[in-house]
């Protein structure tokens, strides 16, 4: 079977390259039984690729199971996975078997796998290395033989940085990576879905299909696409159900897009993310600039009032006026003169607390040093009861610890 006998099969619309070739390796790998990692952002469609690995698969008989870890919550997870035993926990009222052992023999798909929480990837693990696991309050150990097929929109190596992904997991994962394409990179592709929404709509609500003239077809084109097929699937039932001339032309097709989503300011990466993990940890990076900026900015007035004349740019009168005003001989300068300062010359100097350069001491600025101060103070506080440090601190006790360890904190 083709490519094209494929999209057809599972209704997948474009020919851009990438979304070929990402079909070819799901095929290729499908008679395998390694693990795929599908990445890609929100709305790509990622769902349609463990479908097609596991009807091309000699699984194609048994069970496929899809799952979403990121809509169950984090408590029932593990049920939910790998089953449990009556009274394992309340409200346990009988045995209850997991996706893994309902999918023996077939396929599961993980999707938002990214979501899963460490405890539960520990277990996941598990299965993929030994296929083994153990229901939730039990201690015999289960056998399965599932094909595990998992997506994310997650950057997972940015996610294991943070600790909040397993590097051997990923690995085992990754196995055979696919990577679908984000729509504003099959611009190719975009008119093309929107005429088989639009016809699937039409069809539906029973009314004529819109058309798009050429301004509204560029409009649609060039347009960035955030939220991929998923948007444009929406938007263009919005157009369809709306829109009473069924002929859309450029200026009603921008009053559907959302420009703002075109101008969200991009997040700056030469700044190591571990450094703001919390927003109490943002707030004194902000305080910390302020404060070295207002200690550059006095050191440098300082510097004009005492030596200006020796810097480089610096014109020599407006030297010899600053130091007039700092010496506080003002008779000598003329009106003229005043209002060329570089400084305003109607507000007043407190020259007494003006700071001298050889006492000028500039305050350390490391966060991790900022950090070790104010759990010192906390603990100081709180006699070194560490429950009530953390809460003073705004983090988990378990944090606390952690940072304890990691600066090497007396207590």
């Amino acid at each position: 079977m083709d490519v094209q006998e494929i999209k057809q099969r599972f209704g997948i619309i474009g020919n851009a390259t990438g979304l070929n070739r990402a079909i070819e390796v799901a095929v290729q790998v499908a008679p395998t039984d390694l693990s795929v990692l599908i990445t890609g952002e929100s709305g790509t469609g990622k769902e349609a690729f463990p479908q097609i690995i596991h009807q091309f698969s000699a699984r194609k008989h048994g069970k496929y199971i899809a799952v979403n870890c990121g809509a169950i919550p984090e408590g029932t997870i593990d049920s939910e996975l790998f089953g449990h035993e009556k009274g394992a926990f309340t409200g346990a009222l009988s045995d209850r078997k997991g996706y893994f052992e309902e999918a023996d023999g077939g396929t599961i798909f993980l999707d938002e796998i990214g979501e899963l929480p460490l405890s539960t990837q520990v277990r996941l693990l598990r299965v993929l290395e030994a296929g083994e696991f153990m229901k939730v309050g039990s201690s015999k150990v289960l056998k399965t033989n599932v094909r595990v097929v998992a997506a994310t929109n997650v950057d997972i190596p940015v996610a294991i940085q943070d600790g909040k992904f397993r590097e051997d997991l990923y690995y085992r994962l990754n196995t055979v990576p696919i990577r679908v394409l984000p729509l504003r990179d099959r611009k190719e592709d975009i008119f093309l879905l929107f005429r088989k929404f639009a016809l699937d709509f039409a069809e539906r609500y029973r009314m004529p299909p819109i058309r798009l003239d050429d301004e509204a077809q560029a409009v649609l084109t060039n347009y960035d696409w955030p939220g991929n097929v998923r948007q444009l699937k929406n938007i263009t039932e919005q157009i369809s159900i709306i829109e009473q001339n069924r002929n859309i032309d450029g200026q009603a097709m921008r009053g559907y897009l959302p420009s703002a989503m075109n101008h969200l300011p991009a997040l700056y990466k030469g700044i190591d993310e571990k450094t703001f993990a919390n927003e109490r940890e943002i707030l004194y990076q902000v305080l910390f600039d302020m404060k070295k900026d207002m200690n550059d900015l006095k050191k440098l007035v300082h510097d004009l009032m005492v030596d200006g004349a020796d810097r480089p740019g610096f014109h020599s009168d407006n030297a010899q006026i600053i130091r007039k005003i700092y010496q506080g001989d003002e008779s000598t300068i003329t009106p003229e003169r005043k209002a060329q300062s570089p400084i305003p010359y109607n507000d007043p100097i407190d020259r007494e607390n003006i700071q001298d350069t050889e006492e000028f001491v500039e305050e350390s600025l490391s966060l991790e040093d900022k950090e070790v101060e104010l759990i010192k103070k906390a603990l100081e506080k709180h006699n070194g009861k560490r429950k009530y440090a953390a809460q003073e601190l705004g983090i988990s006790e378990r944090t606390l610890y952690r940072k304890i360890k990691e600066y090497d904190i007396n207590k």
